[in-house]
Order: structure tokens, then sequence, then C-alpha cells
């Protein structure tokens, strides 16, 4: 099992700072669907996760660094980037995700990827 770890940008890349990193992030995304179709046949099994914005120290350092409550913080992040869900993820979900797809009940899925975003990623 191999398990690509990339960003929603692999999908749908952003305007503005998003070079060279997205074009980078859709060749993970190649790369994916590539390796699957190498070795599907040898029981190999190859998928992406998709991540969106997650809680974590490079998301919150800002609002740390400031001295602004990290909580309220987080909820102007997921406003100002309309996240669906309207809110950040958490670390436990993407970790929830990834021990799915390595587990034996993802057996199935392969040359795919699952967007762990809260709806973020206009693609699909």
């Amino acid at each position: 099992m191999i398990l690509n770890v990339l960003s929603t940008g692999a999908r749908a890349p952003g305007a503005g700072g998003g070079m060279p990193s997205s074009p980078l992030r859709a060749a993970g995304l190649s790369l994916t669907k590539a390796l699957a179709n190498e070795f599907g046949p040898d029981g190999v099994r190859v998928v992406a996760i998709l991540v969106g914005i997650i809680r974590s120290g490079q998301i919150v350092r800002p609002a740390v660094e400031a001295g602004r409550d990290v909580e309220e913080y987080l909820a102007t992040v997921a406003d100002r980037m309309k996240i669906p869900l309207g809110r950040v993820g958490e670390p436990r979900e993407f970790g929830d995700t990834a021990a799915f797809l390595l587990s034996p009940r993802a057996g199935y899925l392969t040359g795919t990827a699952v967007h762990v975003d809260g709806g973020f990623c206009p693609a699909i």
C-alpha cells in the first residue's frame, strides 16, 4: 500500500503564490494513478489523501504569535476560506482517514484520492 499525502491544490490550484507547488501537487495526483495502474496487478494499492485546512502548528502559529485566541482565529479562517462545514479539520480526522485507507476495509480502493477538507475543494 502506498499512501500519497497531497493538498487539495492537486485538484484545484489556488490563485496567488501557487507556483511552483500547485503543478507539483497535480503531478503527485497523476503519480498516484500511474502507480496504481502499474502495481495493481501485483496487489499494491495506491491512494492519495487531499488535505484541506487542518489544525496544526503552521495554521495556529499566526494566532499564537499575535496573542489571539486560537479557537476564534480558526473560526475566522474557516469563514474566510468558506469551508462548507464551517470549521477547520482536526488532526485525528486526517489520521482516521489514513488509517481506514491503509486498512483491509479499503481493499478495493486504488488509483483515487480522498478529500479531507470539509468540502473546501471546489473539484470532486
